[in-house]
């Protein structure tokens, strides 16, 4: 039977700064499991990326080619392999205290791209976020023809970032929709007055004053429904 070809979920994320090349940097992350360290091609250029990366379980093999927004430094760019996926640090040409407004050159959208949630944090938050992430990879070496793979078999199950936290890289989650938040609604509405309540309120105190009102008044609230009824 022969081998299919995949494009792999790329997530990214990054830092910016005008003045320290250590904290100018992308996350790139290219989900391909079960792909050993032999079978991986990866081609690093100041402007493009292209990843291969062949997985005999899967029988299928990811190819992924990307052109960067603008240019990163290959020397300094620094890779991680696990059985799920390939990990880049990728440290940007230009320092620059602006965002990247994109990863890549074409503005259009790629069904396969998507924001790592997990380590963006916002361009005026940079401040608050971990940046010791290049300081646990320097002995991992360049990228070209991945000869710096070779040494990270001693970092360990955990990815070997020197006990980094990556959760923390996510400073800027808040900034993600709450998608429990529409529960929340059903509730506030849950506990708001009868339209009654309203139409009376009208020529009333303000509306701020409202809660108050209706704990001091709920005898005579109550008197005016039986009278009614």
């Amino acid at each position: 039977m022969s081998n299919t070809q995949t494009t792999p979920e790329v997530t990214w994320a990054q830092r910016s700064s005008s003045s320290d090349p250590e904290k100018n940097y992308i996350y790139l992350t290219i989900a391909a499991p079960d792909v050993p360290k032999e079978r991986l091609e990866i081609n690093l250029k100041p402007t493009s990326l292209t990843f291969t990366g062949h997985s005999e379980s899967k029988k299928t093999t990811y190819h992924v080619e990307m052109d960067f927004y603008a240019e990163i430094d290959v020397d300094n760019s620094k890779t991680h392999h696990t059985s799920r996926d390939v990990f880049f640090v990728l440290r940007k040409k230009e320092l620059k205290e602006e965002y990247w407004p994109r990863l890549l050159k074409e503005s259009k959208k790629m069904h396969f791209l998507k924001t790592d949630f997990d380590k963006w944090v916002d361009e005026d938050e940079q401040d608050g976020a971990p940046d010791d992430a290049m300081a646990g990879m320097g002995g991992m070496g360049g990228m070209p023809g991945m000869e710096g793979m070779g040494g990270m078999g001693g970092m360990g199950g955990d990815g070997g970032f020197g006990g980094i936290d990556f959760s923390k890289l996510g400073g800027g989650g808040g900034d993600m929709p709450d998608l429990g938040e529409g529960g929340d609604d059903d509730d506030d509405e849950e506990d708001m007055p009868g339209l009654e309540d309203d139409e009376a309120d009208k020529t009333g105190d303000s509306k701020g004053k409202a809660p108050e009102q209706k704990s001091d008044d709920a005898p005579a609230e109550k008197s005016k429904i039986e009278e009614v009824s």
